[in-house]
Formats: structure tokens, sequence, C-alpha cells
């Protein structure tokens, strides 16, 4: 993916709360474009500020994602601000990839076995969903980055532990350097850490990229970490 710009003719409106987002205006807005980075594009931002509905929004208007790869809830209709986007690429860009989120990890686990089952009975592989959650989710991640392409991770860090998440930024590595391209919407200060990548903050001046850390969310969770107590008791009090 070489660059996002916004569809002259969406045919649809755009839902009021989708606009009123500081994030999407500013990518609607963009004279040029959003010149998307090579490598790995991570979204950190409050709940709301539009970190998901940018990725699954590109996500949907990829023209080489392969439709088999899609997650469910990532088509026009249920991302509409895809509709007003349109997704420039290199002819010979890499046809891999795919679309995840978290919250339809169990789902992906249970067809990813049965796919297993119906093609190569006899494999004798471990079905996924026997192992934990974390576990069968980096199995299957580690399955599909075999193939360079675009990946659009949606918040993966929600089933995920910390070493978990150190898998995962390993991986992310090996994608990069390998030349596929990432775009991960997250709240995890360790996967925003991966070196090399490119931060965007989505807040209400929009969105910005910005040095790890001087991103909210380091400062908050260093704050919290280094005195929990002064936390909760403003909190809890």
């Amino acid at each position: 993916m070489k660059r996002v710009v916004r569809d002259p003719d969406p045919r649809t409106p755009l839902p009021d709360w989708v606009a009123a987002i500081p994030a999407v205006r500013q990518l609607l807005d963009l004279p040029d474009g959003w010149q998307v980075p090579a490598g790995v594009t991570v979204l950190v931002g409050e709940n709301g500020s539009g970190k998901s509905t940018i990725v699954e929004a590109l996500a949907a208007s990829y023209p080489r994602l392969p439709m088999d790869r899609t997650g469910p809830g990532v088509g026009r209709d249920e991302a509409p601000l895809a509709r007003h986007l349109t997704c420039e690429t290199d002819r010979m860009a890499a046809r891999g990839g795919f679309f995840l989120r978290a919250e339809a990890m169990h789902g992906y686990l249970r067809a990813y076995d049965e796919s297993i089952g119906e093609s190569r009975p006899d494999r004798g592989e471990t079905p996924v969903l026997s192992r934990s959650h974390g576990e069968g989710f980096l199995w299957v991640l580690q399955e599909h980055f075999a193939q360079a392409g675009v990946f659009f991770l949606d918040e993966l860090e929600a089933a995920l532990s910390f070493s978990s998440c150190l898998g995962l930024l390993s991986l992310l590595d090996t994608l990069a350097s390998e030349g596929s391209q990432v775009i991960m919407a997250t709240h995890s200060p360790l996967l925003a850490a991966l070196p090399g990548a490119t931060v965007y903050q989505l807040d209400d001046d929009g969105m910005h990229e910005t040095p790890w850390q001087e991103l909210d969310l380091v400062t908050q969770w260093r704050g919290f970490l280094s005195a929990p107590q002064r936390f909760l008791r403003h909190l809890l009090d």
C-alpha cells in the first residue's frame, strides 16, 4: 500500500459518528492523501479516537486483500469509512495479508481448524483450539505471516500475555524485514515500542506521528507503575 486518498465519489454519506472523529477528518482532508509508511505503522489513542475505525476501513478498501482472509465485519457495509477511501498500490505488490481483530479470534481459530481438517485430514496437527488462546493465536499468525503482504491488525494484545506480546513483536519485526507492511491499532505500549515502527497518536487534534516516549499511553503506564497506590487512591477515594 502506497497511499490512501479520499474517494471523490463515495455515493453514500459518512455517518455522523465517523465524520466527527478528528483523525478521520484529517485523513479525509489531506490534500495529497496519506503516504502509508513502509514496514510497521502503529495507531494509538483513547477509545473512540478512530484507531479501529481507520484500520478496518483500510482493510476493507485494500484491493489486494484475499477475501477469505478478512475477518467478520470488515466489508464496506460494516466499515462505512472504506467507501470514502481509495488505496493505491504498486502493481507488483504482494498479494498476501489479512485483517484480524482480537475479539474475532475464537471464530478465526475454529475456521482454521476446520479448513485444516478438510484440506489435510492426515496431517495430524494438534487443533489450535486445544491450545491456550495466546498460543493458538501466535500459531495462526506464524502460519499466515509466511507470505509477504499487507496485514491489518486490531488490538491483538487483548488475546496475549506480556510474553506472547514479545513473541508478536518478533513476528512483526520479521515481517517488516522481509518487505511486508503492517497497520496495527493498539493500546499496548509494548507493541508500540517495536524498533523501526512509525507510531501515530490519535487524539482531539487528529493523527500525528509521535515518538514512543512521548505517547500518552506510555506516560500514563509509566506513571501508574511507578506509583500505583497514588493512582488507585485518587480513583477510589
